[in-house]
């Protein structure tokens, strides 16, 4: 998951809007080998709990919630690419697309129950992203860095 806090952001689908925010975060989404509802609700308490917009005195204290900011949830497999052999990436690593969609959108519905504004894109489509990150400030959320790494990774 990429996390970037954003002044406004949107998504476009063959020239037709999608989804667009305003002050709040762009989640660039992707599922991998493995990954299930369990680790998702994870990742969904970090991701609106994460302290990364300024207070009055400039620090960041503040999550998307306190500030009330909004989500802009995209599908992106290609976060699962490796490129350790050759030049073209693989995606072996990702999640077969049915169990990426299913998981893509209990992500949404899990956000929106908590009563955030969640504008998403189309899973599976070409997208065109745009933003203005805000920092530029962002994060990089991953298995490892929750202590989620799977057993056999960690050495």
């Amino acid at each position: 998951m990429v996390i970037q806090r954003v002044k406004e952001a949107s998504v476009t689908v063959d020239g037709s809007p999608a989804g667009a925010i305003g002050r709040g975060l762009l989640v660039l989404l992707g599922a991998g080998e493995g990954d299930d509802t369990e680790k998702a609700d994870v990742f969904i308490r970090k991701l609106t709990n994460l302290r990364i917009f300024e207070d009055e005195q400039g620090k960041t204290n503040l999550s998307c919630r306190e500030v009330d900011g909004s989500l802009l949830i995209v599908s992106q497999f290609t976060l699962y690419a490796d490129c350790r052999k050759g030049n073209r990436p693989g995606f072996s690593r990702a999640c077969d697309p049915e169990k990426a969609n299913a998981l893509y959108e209990y992500v949404i519905e899990q956000c929106r129950g908590m009563g955030f504004h969640v504008e998403c894109g189309v899973f599976g489509a070409h997208m065109e992203v745009t933003l203005t990150n805000d920092g530029p400030f962002t994060i990089i959320l991953d298995d490892a860095g929750l202590g989620l790494e799977r057993e056999e990774n960690r050495k």
